[in-house]
């Protein structure tokens, strides 16, 4: 799951690196059509979330039936969002690509990828369903598998269309949107391969989980929604703060902009590891586990969080150690910020990391409107006001204002930790 997620995230970067060939304007459009095609996307990756855990709630249970209902479930909501999104786009996306673009031909390039992105999002729809469907399975191999097949697919096919190499024609921006297509495309009929050879005998079982299927989606909606909200309301609150991080000084603005993409891959190898606790939690739950064995199990991954915790400070010190190696261009005062960040980025690592394990282990019992609130407040009562404070009247440096995301883990490590304390998760009742 974790090398997934570095494919996934590593790929956004080469695609970047790509495009920025054919210069400013090309990024420009790039970046605006990726801005508006990424709500779609996002919706779709927040409720591939909770699939994730309803399956390994149903996979726990061994129930054909459960699983069916949850994989059909899972498709059907995650195309409606997709094609929903599509729709949307289409019909308001031309207007807004003109009223925030630089210029004509940024404008005009935006649109040309945006339109073959929506092939992106279709694939993506059905993709991040089937992925979250292996990962709640335990075939966690699986999608890093369809990751390895469509990452060349993807960089190879973009190379060739985006400058027309080999007597192909050179569409420009719109080549890296066909490459990425193409990429997913293979992916997803790779997931499609496997599921029919896995799980063809779920095509054949009667009935659903609830009386009717307008009933069963219903219930999975009503549990999917709450982790979907959580994961969406952090994104959102993520592109504020990023666009209050505007009103910094230059240097502090290019150093916050700098270190969140490091923070976010570098994060990946602690919140895969809690990710999957939650899957696990959710089967043993599904088979009735008893305390004692839910107990032990939590103890060991506690302690793989805390190991999963010293790799990423362990890639934080490496990457201050090569500031001045990494960002030669940058100037003097913007290196020597990113380095002032190392002892937030220590600092935050390890209450990131429980609460994470609490949330996701919250989740996988079905408390999933506890964990929601608890984001909803941190970041919309705390850390969105604070950030508007600290930038806006203060004008507090870069390290003051990185260091909000630090005093916001620790306000929820309490709440998390004492609900997780009480013990209901391991009497919980998740064959509904």
């Amino acid at each position: 799951m974790t090398i997934k997620a570095i494919f996934l995230h590593g790929t956004i970067v080469i695609d970047g690196w790509l495009v920025s060939s054919l210069g400013e304007v090309s990024l420009a459009a790039m970046g605006l059509a990726a801005a508006i095609g990424g709500i779609t996307l996002g919706v779709i990756f927040a409720f591939s979330h909770a699939m994730q855990i309803r399956t390994a709630q149903a996979s726990g249970t061994d129930d054909p039936v459960y699983l069916k209902s949850t994989l059909v479930c899972g498709l059907v909501i995650s195309l409606s969002i997709g094609l929903l999104g599509i729709a949307a786009m289409y019909a308001a996306a031309p207007a807004l690509i003109l009223a925030l673009a630089s210029g004509p031909e940024v404008a005009a390039q935006s649109w040309a990828y945006l339109s073959v992105f929506t092939l992106v999002i279709l694939c993506e729809s059905v993709g991040q369903c089937l992925s979250s469907y292996f990962n709640g399975r335990g075939r966690t191999r699986i999608p890093l598998y369809g990751y390895c097949l469509s990452v060349p697919v993807n960089i190879g096919a973009s190379v060739m269309l985006i400058h027309g190499l080999w007597g192909l024609p050179a569409f420009g921006v719109a080549g890296a949107a066909m490459g990425s297509a193409l990429g997913v495309g293979v992916q997803v009929a790779f997931f499609a391969l496997r599921l029919w050879q896995l799980d063809r005998p779920l095509a054949k079982v009667a009935g659903w989980r609830q009386q009717s299927f307008p009933q069963t989606l219903r219930r999975h909606l009503g549990f999917a929604l709450p982790i979907a909200t959580t994961f969406i309301s952090a994104t959102l609150a993520t592109h504020v703060c990023t666009l209050i991080y505007a009103r910094m000084a230059l240097n502090d603005f290019a150093a916050m902009t700098l270190i969140a993409p490091w923070n976010m891959v570098a994060g990946q190898i602690a919140m895969q590891w809690t990710q999957a606790t939650g899957i696990i939690v959710a089967q043993l739950l599904g088979q009735r586990a008893s305390a004692p064995v839910l107990e032990r199990f939590l103890s060991a991954a506690w302690r793989g969080a805390f190991a999963a915790a010293g790799v990423v400070a362990a890639v934080f010190v490496a990457l201050a150690l090569s500031v001045d190696l990494l960002y030669a261009n940058l100037t003097a005062e913007t290196r020597a910020t990113l380095f002032s960040f190392l002892p937030l980025l220590l600092l935050i690592t390890l209450p990131r990391a429980t609460n994470a394990i609490c949330g996701n282990t919250l989740r996988a019992s079905g408390d999933t409107i506890y964990v929601m609130k608890l984001f909803l407040w941190s970041q919309w009562l705390f850390r969105v006001p604070a950030t508007v404070l600290a930038v806006v009247v203060f004008e507090l440096p870069a390290f003051w204002v990185l260091s909000i995301i630090l005093v916001e883990e620790i306000l929820k490590f309490w709440p998390f930790h004492s609900r997780l304390w009480k013990g209901n998760w391991k009497r919980a009742d998740v064959s509904g």
